[in-house]
Protein backbone atom coordinates (compact mmCIF):
# COMPACT_ATOMS: atom_id res chain seq x y z
CA UNK A 1 0.00 0.00 0.00
CA UNK A 2 2.76 2.45 0.91
CA UNK A 3 4.58 1.93 -2.38
CA UNK A 4 1.76 1.50 -4.90
CA UNK A 5 -1.13 3.44 -3.29
CA UNK A 6 0.55 5.98 -1.04
CA UNK A 7 -2.43 8.38 -0.86
CA UNK A 8 -4.69 5.60 0.43
CA UNK A 9 -1.97 4.32 2.77
CA UNK A 10 -1.72 7.77 4.38
CA UNK A 11 -5.43 7.69 5.30
CA UNK A 12 -5.31 4.38 7.17
CA UNK A 13 -4.73 4.11 10.92
CA UNK A 14 -2.18 1.30 10.83
CA UNK A 15 -1.68 1.55 14.60
CA UNK A 16 -5.10 -0.03 15.05
CA UNK A 17 -3.97 -3.04 13.10
CA UNK A 18 -5.51 -4.81 10.13
CA UNK A 19 -7.11 -8.16 9.43
CA UNK A 20 -6.82 -10.32 6.31
CA UNK A 21 -10.12 -11.92 5.32
CA UNK A 22 -9.03 -14.16 2.46
CA UNK A 23 -10.98 -17.21 3.58
CA UNK A 24 -14.21 -15.24 3.98
CA UNK A 25 -13.56 -13.65 0.63
CA UNK A 26 -13.66 -16.95 -1.21
CA UNK A 27 -17.15 -17.63 0.05
CA UNK A 28 -18.30 -14.18 -1.12
CA UNK A 29 -17.22 -14.47 -4.74
CA UNK A 30 -17.27 -18.21 -5.43
CA UNK A 31 -20.55 -18.96 -7.11
CA UNK A 32 -21.91 -20.29 -10.38
CA UNK A 33 -21.65 -16.96 -12.18
CA UNK A 34 -18.08 -16.17 -11.16
CA UNK A 35 -16.79 -19.71 -11.14
CA UNK A 36 -13.65 -20.34 -9.13
CA UNK A 37 -12.20 -16.85 -9.31
CA UNK A 38 -11.60 -14.73 -6.27
CA UNK A 39 -9.70 -11.54 -5.53
CA UNK A 40 -6.16 -11.67 -4.25
CA UNK A 41 -6.55 -9.91 -0.92
CA UNK A 42 -9.26 -8.49 1.28
CA UNK A 43 -8.13 -6.50 4.31
CA UNK A 44 -10.15 -4.85 7.07
CA UNK A 45 -8.65 -1.55 8.25
CA UNK A 46 -9.59 1.67 10.06
CA UNK A 47 -9.22 5.18 8.73
CA UNK A 48 -7.37 7.92 10.60
CA UNK A 49 -10.46 10.11 10.30
CA UNK A 50 -12.42 7.64 12.41
CA UNK A 51 -15.24 7.59 9.86
CA UNK A 52 -17.34 4.48 9.26
CA UNK A 53 -15.49 2.25 11.71
CA UNK A 54 -13.96 -0.63 9.77
CA UNK A 55 -13.57 -0.35 6.01
CA UNK A 56 -12.38 -2.95 3.51
CA UNK A 57 -9.57 -2.88 0.94
CA UNK A 58 -9.89 -5.26 -1.99
CA UNK A 59 -6.55 -5.53 -3.76
CA UNK A 60 -6.09 -7.50 -6.95
CA UNK A 61 -2.88 -8.27 -8.83
CA UNK A 62 -3.55 -8.95 -12.52
CA UNK A 63 -0.81 -10.64 -14.52
CA UNK A 64 -2.33 -10.53 -18.00
CA UNK A 65 -4.72 -8.49 -20.10
CA UNK A 66 -8.29 -9.66 -19.62
CA UNK A 67 -11.38 -8.24 -21.26
CA UNK A 68 -13.65 -8.82 -18.27
CA UNK A 69 -11.20 -7.56 -15.63
CA UNK A 70 -12.94 -4.22 -14.94
CA UNK A 71 -16.31 -5.96 -14.74
CA UNK A 72 -14.88 -8.45 -12.25
CA UNK A 73 -13.62 -5.59 -10.06
CA UNK A 74 -17.12 -4.10 -10.18
CA UNK A 75 -18.80 -7.39 -9.25
CA UNK A 76 -16.43 -8.13 -6.39
CA UNK A 77 -16.87 -4.62 -5.02
CA UNK A 78 -20.66 -4.75 -4.81
CA UNK A 79 -20.69 -8.32 -3.51
CA UNK A 80 -18.30 -7.36 -0.73
CA UNK A 81 -20.41 -4.33 0.13
CA UNK A 82 -23.51 -6.53 0.16
CA UNK A 83 -21.85 -8.85 2.66
CA UNK A 84 -20.25 -6.33 5.03
CA UNK A 85 -22.33 -3.15 4.52
CA UNK A 86 -19.16 -1.12 4.86
CA UNK A 87 -17.22 0.96 2.33
CA UNK A 88 -15.03 -1.15 0.04
CA UNK A 89 -11.99 0.34 -1.70
CA UNK A 90 -11.00 -1.72 -4.75
CA UNK A 91 -7.49 -1.32 -6.18
CA UNK A 92 -5.45 -3.15 -8.80
CA UNK A 93 -1.78 -3.74 -9.60
CA UNK A 94 -1.42 -4.46 -13.32
CA UNK A 95 1.60 -6.64 -14.07
CA UNK A 96 0.69 -7.47 -17.67
CA UNK A 97 2.75 -6.85 -20.81
CA UNK A 98 0.22 -4.70 -22.70
CA UNK A 99 1.29 -1.06 -22.64
CA UNK A 100 -2.09 0.27 -23.82
CA UNK A 101 -4.31 -1.70 -21.43
CA UNK A 102 -5.18 0.26 -18.30
CA UNK A 103 -8.75 -0.34 -17.05
CA UNK A 104 -9.95 2.03 -14.32
CA UNK A 105 -13.75 1.77 -14.24
CA UNK A 106 -16.84 -0.25 -15.04
CA UNK A 107 -20.53 0.49 -14.84
CA UNK A 108 -23.69 1.25 -16.73
CA UNK A 109 -26.32 3.94 -17.28
CA UNK A 110 -29.85 2.78 -18.02
CA UNK A 111 -33.24 4.53 -17.76
CA UNK A 112 -31.85 7.30 -15.59
CA UNK A 113 -30.03 4.89 -13.30
CA UNK A 114 -26.25 5.21 -13.07
CA UNK A 115 -24.07 2.58 -11.42
CA UNK A 116 -20.30 2.84 -11.76
CA UNK A 117 -17.08 1.83 -10.01
CA UNK A 118 -13.90 3.82 -10.54
CA UNK A 119 -10.85 2.15 -9.05
CA UNK A 120 -7.20 3.23 -8.72
CA UNK A 121 -4.62 1.13 -10.52
CA UNK A 122 -0.86 1.03 -10.82
CA UNK A 123 0.82 -0.29 -13.96
CA UNK A 124 4.22 -1.87 -13.39
CA UNK A 125 5.37 -1.09 -16.94
CA UNK A 126 5.00 2.62 -16.18
CA UNK A 127 7.94 2.39 -13.76
CA UNK A 128 10.27 1.84 -16.72
CA UNK A 129 12.82 4.65 -16.78
CA UNK A 130 12.66 5.03 -12.98
CA UNK A 131 15.28 2.37 -12.22
CA UNK A 132 17.49 4.75 -10.21
CA UNK A 133 14.58 5.71 -7.96
CA UNK A 134 13.57 2.08 -7.54
CA UNK A 135 17.10 1.13 -6.54
CA UNK A 136 17.27 3.93 -3.97
CA UNK A 137 13.82 3.28 -2.50
CA UNK A 138 13.99 1.03 0.58
CA UNK A 139 10.41 -0.17 0.26
CA UNK A 140 10.69 -3.88 -0.65
CA UNK A 141 8.08 -3.46 -3.39
CA UNK A 142 10.41 -1.05 -5.17
CA UNK A 143 12.85 -3.95 -5.42
CA UNK A 144 10.14 -6.32 -6.65
CA UNK A 145 8.98 -3.78 -9.24
CA UNK A 146 12.52 -3.32 -10.49
CA UNK A 147 12.90 -7.10 -10.66
CA UNK A 148 9.73 -7.29 -12.75
CA UNK A 149 11.14 -4.76 -15.23
CA UNK A 150 14.51 -6.50 -15.34
CA UNK A 151 12.87 -9.89 -15.91
CA UNK A 152 11.01 -8.46 -18.88
CA UNK A 153 14.10 -6.72 -20.29
CA UNK A 154 16.33 -9.82 -20.05
CA UNK A 155 13.90 -12.34 -21.47
CA UNK A 156 16.24 -13.17 -24.37
CA UNK A 157 19.59 -12.58 -22.65
CA UNK A 158 20.30 -14.95 -19.77
CA UNK A 159 23.75 -13.51 -19.09
CA UNK A 160 22.19 -10.10 -18.60
CA UNK A 161 19.53 -11.66 -16.36
CA UNK A 162 22.24 -13.33 -14.28
CA UNK A 163 23.99 -9.98 -13.77
CA UNK A 164 20.71 -8.25 -12.90
CA UNK A 165 19.65 -10.96 -10.48
CA UNK A 166 23.02 -10.96 -8.74
CA UNK A 167 22.78 -7.18 -8.30
CA UNK A 168 19.32 -7.50 -6.78
CA UNK A 169 20.44 -10.26 -4.42
CA UNK A 170 23.27 -8.05 -3.16
CA UNK A 171 20.75 -5.26 -2.57
CA UNK A 172 18.76 -7.62 -0.35
CA UNK A 173 21.72 -7.82 2.00
CA UNK A 174 22.58 -4.14 1.82
CA UNK A 175 19.12 -3.05 2.97
CA UNK A 176 19.75 -4.40 6.45
CA UNK A 177 16.40 -6.18 6.57
CA UNK A 178 15.70 -9.05 8.94
CA UNK A 179 16.64 -12.53 7.82
CA UNK A 180 13.10 -13.76 7.10
CA UNK A 181 12.28 -10.79 4.88
CA UNK A 182 15.45 -11.40 2.87
CA UNK A 183 14.55 -15.07 2.45
CA UNK A 184 10.95 -14.27 1.45
CA UNK A 185 12.04 -11.68 -1.10
CA UNK A 186 14.72 -13.98 -2.45
CA UNK A 187 12.06 -16.62 -3.13
CA UNK A 188 10.11 -14.11 -5.19
CA UNK A 189 13.21 -13.01 -7.12
CA UNK A 190 14.18 -16.62 -7.73
CA UNK A 191 10.73 -17.39 -9.13
CA UNK A 192 10.62 -14.29 -11.33
CA UNK A 193 14.13 -14.39 -12.75
CA UNK A 194 14.60 -18.00 -13.85
CA UNK A 195 18.10 -18.95 -15.00
CA UNK A 196 19.54 -21.95 -16.87
CA UNK A 197 21.31 -24.55 -14.74
CA UNK A 198 24.90 -23.35 -15.22
CA UNK A 199 23.96 -19.80 -14.25
CA UNK A 200 21.99 -21.05 -11.24
CA UNK A 201 25.16 -22.74 -10.02
CA UNK A 202 27.22 -19.61 -10.67
CA UNK A 203 24.75 -17.48 -8.73
CA UNK A 204 24.79 -19.94 -5.85
CA UNK A 205 28.59 -19.82 -5.74
CA UNK A 206 28.49 -15.99 -5.74
CA UNK A 207 26.05 -16.02 -2.84
CA UNK A 208 28.16 -18.44 -0.82
CA UNK A 209 31.31 -16.36 -1.31
CA UNK A 210 29.48 -13.17 -0.45
CA UNK A 211 28.02 -14.66 2.72
CA UNK A 212 31.41 -15.95 3.81
CA UNK A 213 32.93 -12.51 3.32
CA UNK A 214 30.11 -10.76 5.17
CA UNK A 215 29.85 -13.51 7.83
CA UNK A 216 26.14 -13.98 7.03
CA UNK A 217 23.99 -17.03 6.53
CA UNK A 218 20.86 -15.72 4.90
CA UNK A 219 20.00 -16.66 1.34
CA UNK A 220 22.08 -19.86 1.43
CA UNK A 221 19.86 -21.02 4.29
CA UNK A 222 16.97 -21.38 1.84
CA UNK A 223 18.65 -23.95 -0.32
CA UNK A 224 15.93 -26.34 0.81
CA UNK A 225 13.41 -24.16 -1.04
CA UNK A 226 15.00 -24.19 -4.43
CA UNK A 227 18.65 -23.04 -4.49
CA UNK A 228 21.13 -25.41 -6.05
CA UNK A 229 24.28 -26.02 -4.05
CA UNK A 230 26.46 -26.70 -7.07
CA UNK A 231 28.10 -30.07 -7.41
CA UNK A 232 27.28 -31.62 -4.04
CA UNK A 233 26.26 -35.28 -3.87
CA UNK A 234 22.59 -35.86 -4.55
CA UNK A 235 22.21 -32.43 -6.15
CA UNK A 236 19.46 -33.41 -8.55
CA UNK A 237 17.28 -35.03 -5.91
CA UNK A 238 17.85 -32.15 -3.53
CA UNK A 239 16.96 -29.62 -6.21
CA UNK A 240 13.69 -31.40 -6.97
CA UNK A 241 12.77 -31.52 -3.29
CA UNK A 242 13.69 -27.84 -2.98
CA UNK A 243 11.52 -26.87 -5.95
CA UNK A 244 8.60 -28.79 -4.44
CA UNK A 245 9.02 -27.03 -1.10
CA UNK A 246 9.38 -23.65 -2.81
CA UNK A 247 6.12 -24.27 -4.69
CA UNK A 248 4.28 -25.18 -1.49
CA UNK A 249 5.60 -22.09 0.31
CA UNK A 250 4.54 -19.80 -2.54
CA UNK A 251 1.10 -21.44 -2.71
CA UNK A 252 0.65 -20.96 1.03
CA UNK A 253 1.60 -17.28 0.82
CA UNK A 254 -0.75 -16.70 -2.10
CA UNK A 255 -3.79 -18.86 -1.30
CA UNK A 256 -3.52 -19.85 2.36
CA UNK A 257 -3.32 -23.45 3.50
CA UNK A 258 -2.59 -26.07 0.83
CA UNK A 259 -4.82 -29.19 0.88
CA UNK A 260 -3.11 -32.46 1.78
CA UNK A 261 -3.98 -33.90 -1.63
CA UNK A 262 -2.23 -31.05 -3.43
CA UNK A 263 0.86 -31.40 -1.21
CA UNK A 264 1.02 -35.10 -2.02
CA UNK A 265 0.80 -34.43 -5.75
CA UNK A 266 3.56 -31.81 -5.54
CA UNK A 267 5.85 -34.19 -3.66
CA UNK A 268 5.27 -36.92 -6.26
CA UNK A 269 5.55 -34.65 -9.32
CA UNK A 270 8.35 -34.56 -11.86
CA UNK A 271 10.66 -31.51 -12.06
CA UNK A 272 9.01 -30.51 -15.35
CA UNK A 273 5.55 -30.60 -13.76
CA UNK A 274 6.70 -28.55 -10.78
CA UNK A 275 8.21 -25.99 -13.16
CA UNK A 276 4.88 -25.77 -14.99
CA UNK A 277 3.00 -25.16 -11.76
CA UNK A 278 5.54 -22.55 -10.63
CA UNK A 279 5.19 -20.71 -13.94
CA UNK A 280 1.43 -20.43 -13.48
CA UNK A 281 1.22 -19.51 -9.81
CA UNK A 282 1.02 -15.72 -9.99
CA UNK A 283 -1.34 -15.53 -12.94
CA UNK A 284 -3.79 -17.94 -11.30
CA UNK A 285 -6.82 -16.79 -9.34
CA UNK A 286 -7.14 -19.99 -7.31
CA UNK A 287 -5.52 -23.32 -6.57
CA UNK A 288 -7.97 -24.89 -8.99
CA UNK A 289 -6.59 -22.74 -11.82
CA UNK A 290 -3.13 -24.22 -11.25
CA UNK A 291 -4.07 -27.81 -10.53
CA UNK A 292 -7.07 -28.19 -12.86
CA UNK A 293 -7.53 -31.83 -13.64
CA UNK A 294 -5.42 -32.87 -10.66
CA UNK A 295 -7.90 -32.37 -7.84
CA UNK A 296 -10.44 -34.92 -6.72
CA UNK A 297 -13.68 -33.90 -5.02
Amino acid sequence: MAFYFSAAHAQIDWRRGYEFLDQELRAVVQDAELGKRFVDKLVRVSRLSGEEGWIYIHLEVQGNQQAEFAERMFVYNYRLYDRYRRPVASMAVLADESENWHPTSFGFDVLGCEHRLKFPTVKLLEFAGQEAQLQADENPFALITWAHLLTRATRRDMDARFAAKWKLVQLLYQRGWEKQRIIDLFLVLDWMMRLPEHLKRALCQNIEKFEEQEKMRYVSSVEQVGIEKGLQQGMQQGMQQGEALALQKLLTKRFGSVPVEISARINAASPAQIEQWLDGIFDASSLEDIFSGTMHH
